[in-house]
């Protein structure tokens, strides 16, 4: 089936991706190995007869026809990457690879979804596209770091040596519904500690600021760079430019949670910026793209979907009661 190849397709982005595209009359193929997506995330797609899913880690061979490819497939968040950083090194750059050459037989438009932590601890902010960074090679954040810095590097020269459609969008914190809980992420985590009522857990001393974009803004960011019809290699910048400080974050999850949790203090992880904010002035003046929806009412909306979750969980039967 010719279509759409997202890679990474079961994952937090990859899912809201898959729908969007769906929505929008694609033929799609999501191809995930599910070592951090889950099958749950995509159940409600199965049954639609433009959508397929091939179980495949991305870093074996791919032979597969399609006219767009979305590289999406790679753990996200630190406690995933970092539990096999050899792994997650080959998944983005052997596994990019492997995406390029299926582009490169079927001519298609290819899109790789990189990140902001290509800039590391960034000496300057907000960080533009055109600063190279400020990363650690040999720190325990470098197999996610350096191996997606080796997949823009790739990207880049797949355009330059055989004029391949390449597109990079740098993706900053996103949040939002399908978020998986127990991956370490700021808003997930902080949400789930307190509807559960446990205490929200602040790395260092909470006064580290990020910026957070809610999942649709950035799903609508990477259709508008697949879909531009000029010239789109990138990189672009995709994320909120509104900072907000960690105690800050904890104290807008307590309001709008009605939690009384308290907040307590761990020591900072190795690496760990201490400012993330993206320049978007490219988005903005390329695609008219800048993110809609505010960081309260996109946790409200979070926070109802942990809740709807926990509430379905409740209701399923008790397997241990059944003979």
């Amino acid at each position: 089936m010719a279509g759409v190849l997202v890679a990474g397709g079961a994952g937090f982005l990859g899912t809201h991706l898959c729908r969007r595209l769906l929505d929008s009359g694609h033929d799609v193929t999501c191809m995930d190995d599910l070592s951090t997506g889950s099958l749950e995330n995509i159940e409600a797609l199965l049954d639609n007869p433009r959508f397929r899913f091939i179980h495949q880690d991305i870093i074996a061979p791919i032979d597969h026809d399609a006219e767009r490819i979305y590289n999406l497939a790679c753990p996200a968040s630190p406690r995933f990457y970092q539990s096999d950083p050899v792994r997650t090194l080959k998944t983005s750059v052997i596994g990019s690879l492997n995406l390029l050459e299926l582009a490169r037989r079927n001519g298609a438009r290819i899109l790789l979804a990189s990140t902001s932590e290509v800039y590391g601890d960034a000496r300057i902010s907000p960080q533009p596209e055109t600063y190279w960074g400020n990363v650690n090679p040999v720190g325990v954040r470098a197999c996610y770091d350096e191996g997606k810095r080796c997949a823009e590097t790739l990207f880049s020269d797949y355009r330059r040596q055989y004029g391949l459609d390449t597109r990079i969008a740098r993706i900053f914190n996103t949040y939002g519904p399908g978020m998986r809980a127990d991956d370490g992420r700021v808003v997930g985590t902080f949400v789930a500690q307190a509807l559960a009522g446990d205490p929200l857990t602040v790395f260092g001393d909470g006064r580290q600021t990020r910026s957070f974009c809610h999942v649709d803004d950035t799903i609508d960011a990477l259709a508008r760079v697949m879909d531009a019809s000029d010239d789109a290699a990138g990189p672009f910048n995709i994320g909120s430019p509104v900072e907000i400080r960690i105690l800050d974050l904890a104290a807008m999850v307590l309001k709008l949670t009605g939690s009384r949790s308290q907040v307590v203090e761990k020591s900072l992880p190795a690496d760990d910026p201490k400012q993330r904010c993206p320049d978007i002035s490219l988005m903005i003046e390329r695609f008219g793209w800048q993110p809609r929806t505010d960081l309260e009412t996109g946790l409200s909306k979070m926070i109802d979907s942990y809740r709807n979750a926990a509430a379905h969980r409740r209701r399923l039967p008790d397997a241990s009661l059944t003979v």
